[in-house]
């Protein structure tokens, strides 16, 4: 039997539900009264503090030094692969698999703490028992068991990392050189380490059997005889992944023929999804309609399925609707042996067979039905030639002109990516008319197309173009407007879902925020802030020098970063002066190409140098190390937005074009620039040297701007706070990312400085005014000298 195929006669589990093992809670069970027997034996132990000589022994083993930092590179070892292997379950869509491994790791960390609180109650006056009691300060809810250590545990047990068996052995790996380091500098005892894992393992297997296993299963059993009630005896069942709705499908072999299932979840909201955002962006005519509950879902695709029948429509015939159990459905339908359009050569497509595919959607369209889901994915064509339209049951009954129009469209640009614009639009004419293909003129535009479309178009931009031309070379006087189908578009949306954000946020923070400390400004620190603000445009010119393979005038390099200094109040952030870079560097005799990528090494290089930083400074911040070897919570924060971002980024095919567009401009042709730069250590350590002393000089002068103002916060917060900022503000659609950068900057250094925001407001507009809008004036004057030097 074929990989896929269940045995109809033999009961079985395929994807479609939630597995849970009954051994898993027995073993939790187990876990919980291990713990719980150690408890009793502290309460009946007598206390007793080992002996100060004894931690000392321990922790002359190894240096304090060198255990530091072995601990801290595996514990950012550890969080990164963590998120890692989390960002790549997401990105398939695993959701549970994630959902287990964050459920198990906060079960841990707060076991750990309840354990140690109930643990410190039960030992009374006298102390822990010396088995127990390590260095770390008793009373606290950090020791004995370790915190960190059981919620790692929990996720490296809980998370699905079978296949990837590497990242599996390094973080292990890293788990091991932790506990190491944590035992041989005395702060926790052997015993201690050993109940912190059996916690963490106890803690997983709770996770697992609440939150259930990845692949939730169906019961093929339960599926054999809903469809022995219909009167099929089924041989054989294959699986067939799931449609574009998220719904699995199956095939099911009989005696006589085969049938094709699809079963609908209440809790797979893919669809949904999709009909909200597209509730969202497109005008009701144009819009899908909104199908949340199953019961709906299941009725439309029903009623759909009747619709196209009754029209005489090839479309699979709806045999049976079932139910599984709660939340749980499916239909059967017969199967039609068919080959996609996509998959015929562009050869065999014929007049004849274009003909009978605009006929086919005639018919549904006298009979008032819609598709809606027209693509080279959706049209068949059967063994005897009748044209089959797949997926029928996300269309409309009761369809009006617009989107019959709108199914028109979507035909003629699918016939037209296939065969050519004129061919497309001369069958259309000659089956449907003239004025019908003209009237179908205003509909040709992306935001009415389906999915499917879209994505083909993207390597077949002028298709729309050819398609419009040939209309109107056949029809003149068709209409040339296009219609109004978008509420709204996407850039629209995340624009003001931006604004609503920062606003918030602003206001927020401005509630209790005396404006009058501004001028109580120190102006011992407000000038170290401006020095190093103008260090800034220092280290941007050593950064660009240090990366441009040919000789640059510093003073002049200078004052073109002073000038992107102006020109960025006009550009989104990052922009305005990457082009001016590219400008300048041309001008000083570089072929355009070089230019280019010589600029976008100097970007590649401060993305790779960000994120690094970003996470070694979240360390830092507001952590115990390396008292406990515990990472901070600011760089569990960072790390999971980080995360969540890439996961968005690789999960969303609009979000990752639009990504793409983005940084295009800034990383063309860097791959041989920086294979150039490894040959030249010094302009390597030129520009890696610029680009750090960038960074340093914007944190200092952030940090600074706050003791200006009488506030005092750590180094390192403040460089996770200009960090996460600057990261913002480069995403930020606005200028020099306005708004975005003050909201980011205000927030992150009263929640992740600990700075008030009495001080914190102070702060941020003083160092917005030194490295934003003060630089203004002079690099108006360096661009319009530059201007006419031209040196840009």
């Amino acid at each position: 039997m074929n990989a896929g195929t269940v045995d109809a006669g033999q009961p079985a589990m395929t994807r479609g539900g939630t597995a849970r093992r009954p051994l898993d809670l027995v073993l939790a069970l187990v876990g919980v009264l291990v713990v719980a027997a150690v408890l009793v034996l502290v309460r009946l132990t007598a206390a007793g503090v080992p002996r100060p000589s004894e931690a000392e022994e321990l922790r002359a083993l190894l240096p304090s030094a060198l255990l530091a930092l072995v601990a801290g590179v595996a514990n950012l070892t550890v969080i990164v692969l963590a998120c890692a292997a989390s960002v790549e379950r997401l990105v398939h869509r695993q959701f549970r698999d994630v959902a287990r491994a964050l459920t198990a790791a906060a079960l841990g960390y707060l076991l750990a703490i309840g354990v140690n609180a109930v643990t410190g109650m039960l030992a009374g006056p006298g102390g822990l028992p010396a088995v127990l009691a390590g260095t770390g300060a008793d009373g606290t809810l950090g020791h004995p068991l370790h915190g960190y250590l059981a919620s790692v545990v929990a996720y490296a047990r809980a998370a699905t990392l079978g296949h990837l068996p590497r990242v599996r052995a390094v973080i292990w790996g890293g788990i091991a050189v932790t506990a190491a380091s944590v035992l041989l500098s005395g702060y926790a005892t052997a015993l201690a380490l050993l109940l912190t894992l059996v916690l963490g393992l106890t803690s997983a297997l709770v996770a697992r059997y609440a939150v259930g296993l990845a692949g939730p299963p169906l019961a093929t059993d339960r599926l054999v005889r809903e469809l022995r009630r219909f009167g099929f005896e089924p041989l054989g069942l294959t699986a067939l992944g799931t449609d574009p709705e998220g719904d699995q499908r199956y095939a099911v072999d009989l005696a006589d023929r085969r049938l094709d299932l699809t079963v609908l979840r209440a809790d797979v909201s893919t669809g949904a999804w999709k009909r909200l955002i597209g509730r969202l962006l497109l005008r009701d005519p144009a819009a899908p309609p909104m199908l949340l509950s199953l019961r709906r879902r299941v009725e439309h695709a029903a009623l759909l399925d009747y619709a196209a029948e009754a029209a005489g429509a090839a479309a699979p015939r709806l045999l049976a609707v079932g139910e599984l159990g709660p939340g749980t459905a499916v239909l059967v339908r017969e199967h039609r042996r068919t080959r996609l359009l996509d998959d015929i050569p562009a050869e065999e497509i014929t007049d004849r067979l274009l003909a009978a595919v605009w006929s086919e959607l005639a018919l549904l369209h006298r009979h008032r039905v819609a598709h809606r889901n027209l693509s080279g994915r959706t049209i068949g064509v059967r063994m005897d030639g009748r044209i089959v339209f797949a997926r029928i049951s996300s269309g409309s009954i009761a369809a009006g002109t617009l989107a019959a129009g709108l199914d028109t469209a979507a035909l003629l640009t699918t016939l037209a990516l296939r065969v050519g614009a004129r061919r497309a639009v001369g069958t259309a004419v000659r089956e449907l008319g003239t004025e019908a293909v003209a009237a179908t003129l205003p509909f040709l535009q992306p935001a009415g197309l389906p999915r499917a479309v879209r994505e083909d178009l993207r390597s077949a931009r002028g298709t729309l173009g050819e398609i419009r031309a040939e209309i109107t070379r056949v029809a003149p006087d068709a209409p040339a407007g296009p219609a109004k189908l978008e509420r709204m578009r996407p850039r629209t949306v995340v624009s003001f879902a931006i604004a609503v954000v920062v606003g918030a946020v602003l206001v927020s923070q401005l509630a209790d925020v005396d404006l009058t400390t501004i001028r109580d400004a120190s102006l011992s620190w407000s000038a170290v802030a401006l020095l190093m603000s103008a260090l800034c445009t220092f280290a941007a010119a050593l950064a660009l020098i240090g990366f441009v393979p040919m000789r640059l005038p510093l003073w002049r390099t200078v004052l073109v970063q002073l000038a992107g200094s102006f020109v960025r109040i006009a550009a989104p952030a990052g922009l305005g002066s990457l082009a001016l870079n590219t400008r300048y560097v041309t001008q000083q005799g570089a072929s355009t190409a070089l230019a280019i990528s010589a600029v976008g090494v100097s970007q590649f290089v401060g993305l790779v140098t960000h994120v690094p930083l970003l996470l070694v400074c979240a360390y830092l911040t507001g952590t115990a190390y390396p008292a406990d070897f515990s990472p901070s919570v600011t760089l569990i924060a960072v790390a999971a937005v980080l995360s969540v971002l890439v996961a968005a980024v690789f999960a969303l095919p609009g979000l990752r074009r639009m990504l793409l567009r983005r940084v295009r401009p800034y990383f063309q042709g860097v791959l041989p620039q920086l294979l150039d730069l490894a040959q030249q250590p010094r302009r390597l350590a030129l520009g890696l040297g610029g680009t750090l002393l960038l960074t340093l000089a914007f944190v200092l002068c952030l940090y600074c701007s706050v003791r200006a103002f009488g506030g005092d916060a750590r180094i390192a917060a403040v460089a996770v706070v200009f960090l996460a900022g600057n990261a913002l503000g480069s995403a930020a659609p606005s200028p020099g990312g306005l708004g975005a950068v003050e909201a980011a900057l205000l927030g992150g250094l009263t929640a992740v400085a600990g700075v008030p925001a009495g001080v914190a407001l102070p702060a941020v507009l003083l160092f917005r005014l030194l490295t934003f809008w003060l630089p203004v004036l002079p690099g108006w004057a360096a661009f319009h000298h530059l201007t006419r030097r031209r040196a840009i």
